[in-house]
Parts: C-alpha cells; sequence; structure tokens
C-alpha cells in the first residue's frame, strides 16, 4: 500500500536477502517468507518489470545495509518496490567486490533444516559439516570446544524464472547529496526512516 509519505508502495517483509555466486553473474536473491508469496509477488509485479529498469541499491550506514530494488513497469497499478536493512555480512562483501556491474535477480525462499535431513556436507549454523554432529545425541557437535547443542541449517529455494540486473550502485548513507540525487533511494530512506524521526 502507497503510505502518505510516498507514492510507491514498498514492500518491506522480506525474510532477507541472499547472494549466490556459482553461475555465470552471480545473483541477488530476495528472500520472502514462501513458494506461494514468491509466485505471486513474480507473477503480479517483477514479470512486468523490464530488465533494463530494474535498480539494485545498497546504501551502508554503519554495520547496516540498506537493500532496495524496484523498476519502471508495464503494470503500474500492480507496481511495488522492496527494501530490507541487513547487517553488513561476508557474503555481502563478497558481492560488492565481485559482482562487475551486473548481476541475476531471482527471488526465493529458506526452510530450515535438522540433522535427520542433512547431508554430510551441509553447514550448521556453528560453521561445523553436519558429519561433524553426533546423530545419537540430538545433533551435539563433536568439535571441541563447540558448545552447538542441535544441528542446525538452512537451505534456500530459488524461483526459475530470474531477471537480469545492470543498474547497481553502493551508497554511503552519509553521502546525502548522493542519496538524495537517487530517487529510489531518497524515496525510501525518507519513507521508512527520515520522516519517522522525532515520532513518538
Amino acid at each position: 500500500m502507497p503510505s502518505q509519505v510516498s507514492p510507491i508502495p514498498w514492500f518491506g517483509d522480506l525474510e532477507g536477502v541472499a547472494y549466490r555466486y556459482y553461475d555465470l553473474r552471480m545473483t541477488v536473491i530476495p528472500l520472502v517468507a514462501d513458494v506461494e508469496e514468491f509466485k505471486s509477488i513474480w507473477r503480479d509485479t517483477i514479470y512486468w518489470w523490464l530488465d533494463s529498469t530494474i535498480k539494485i541499491r545498497f546504501v551502508e550506514s554503519k554495520d547496516d545495509y540498506w537493500f532496495i530494488m524496484g523498476s519502471e513497469t508495464k503494470k503500474p497499478d500492480n507496481n511495488l518496490s522492496f527494501y530490507k536493512i541487513l547487517k553488513i555480512s561476508d557474503n555481502y562483501r563478497r558481492f560488492k567486490e565481485g559482482h562487475d556491474g551486473e548481476a541475476y535477480m531471482r527471488l526465493g525462499t529458506y526452510t530450515r533444516k535438522g540433522l535427520a535431513n542433512a547431508k554430510d556436507n551441509d553447514l550448521c549454523s556453528c560453521d561445523h559439516d553436519a558429519v561433524d554432529h553426533d546423530r545419537d545425541a540430538g545433533g551435539a557437535c563433536l568439535y571441541d570446544g563447540c558448545d552447538c547443542k542441535i544441528f542446525s541449517t538452512f537451505q534456500v529455494i530459488l524461483s526459475r524464472r530470474k531477471k537480469t540486473v545492470t543498474n547497481i550502485a553502493f551508497i554511503k548513507e552519509s553521502d546525502e547529496d548522493v542519496v538524495r540525487e537517487d530517487p529510489l533511494v531518497w524515496n525510501c530512506l525518507y519513507t521508512h526512516r527520515y520522516s519517522l524521526q522525532g515520532k513518538d
């Protein structure tokens, strides 16, 4: 729904953003709650986006960054832009350094996996493989000094469809002139941060 502050409807309920490095181009994967939701978002909105008009912005602010994505569309009634505030991670840094000005964009969702459904080389949240966890002791990690008691990992499920994005920019929030000159960034930050400052 468009807010009173912004004419652009914003979708801020992303679960996160994943990055994939093993395709012809790196892939940015906005994560939504479930497969049905990403099918609906793709069908109603992203399908209508022309690749050449898609913009992805990463606005860095201390230890966090804003993921912002939007596009012009052939179906303006279904237009939607996306944002999520995330912690700067090693995966984000790897994408920033290696994307070479273009990326695939696919929607995805993820499911949690326990030890019973894991392959031996699936990585636990403690950074040790599934094979290093005791299947008879509830999934406790066998590494000395690791206090992980239960194996936990997740699997990302990707949509088959993808778009190619060539309009990607990394911006520092402290660079006010650049923020104000980018309409997508300014609208997002103004709507979701600046207009709310000082309000209870």
